[in-house]
């Protein structure tokens, strides 16, 4: 990591997927002096024409994950997404350090259930919510439901639970108190419709 005389840092990309045409993912390594709380954002960009231009991304990863990955949709004409699309391994970006959000356990009472609700990119900090142990300290039962128009939209979201289950200390600490519920609206899937609609239909 790199640290600029304007307080934003650099970060080495270190591996980038493209999901869909107009999804992708990247990481970078994570800042050893740098914590933050599973759920929370920070402001993450590019230098373009000298300029820094910045926006706020959820961190897709745990707080105890050495990478940072972030999810996020491409806009073609957009100011930053544009060129952050076209990332590759050994780019850099830049960020600011500071973590902010109340998406967070913290905030939140100790319960029987919790439910969590996304559509597309939205997902990106329940990704990091599920797979913090202390998620499972506090609710017996993790519901998250994700709603996109195509199946391919959802593969982030299932690559992560699978990882999950695929992790030697993670998958005790989870067990089977996770439950991931994709839904597609066009494109016909296991659980085609809105969630509303399967929410109402008690299929669930």
């Amino acid at each position: 990591m790199q640290k600029e005389n304007n307080g934003l840092n650099q970060l080495e990309v270190s591996k980038v997927h493209h999901w869909t045409p107009s999804t992708f993912s990247f990481s970078c390594a994570r800042p050893d002096n740098f914590r933050f709380r599973s759920g929370e954002f920070v402001m993450i960009g590019l230098k373009i024409d000298g300029k820094p231009v910045l926006r706020a991304y959820s961190i897709a990863s745990p707080n105890w994950h050495e990478e940072f990955e972030f999810y996020s949709i491409k806009v073609e004409n957009g100011p930053l997404t544009s060129k952050l699309q076209q990332l590759k391994e050994g780019d850099n970006i830049i960020f600011r350090g500071k973590p902010v959000g109340t998406l967070v356990n913290d905030a939140l009472l100790k319960g029987k259930r919790l439910i969590l609700f996304s559509t597309g990119t939205g997902i990106a900090p329940f990704t990091s919510i599920i797979r913090d142990p202390e998620t499972y300290e506090k609710f017996n039962e993790v519901i998250l439901f994700q709603t996109c128009r195509q199946i391919n939209e959802l593969e982030f979201g299932k690559r992560t639970v699978e990882s999950i289950y695929k992790d030697e200390l993670l998958s005790e600490i989870v067990s089977d108190k996770l439950k991931f519920f994709p839904t597609t609206t066009r494109e016909p899937s296991q659980y085609f419709g809105r969630v509303t609609d399967w929410l109402k239909s008690k299929k669930i």
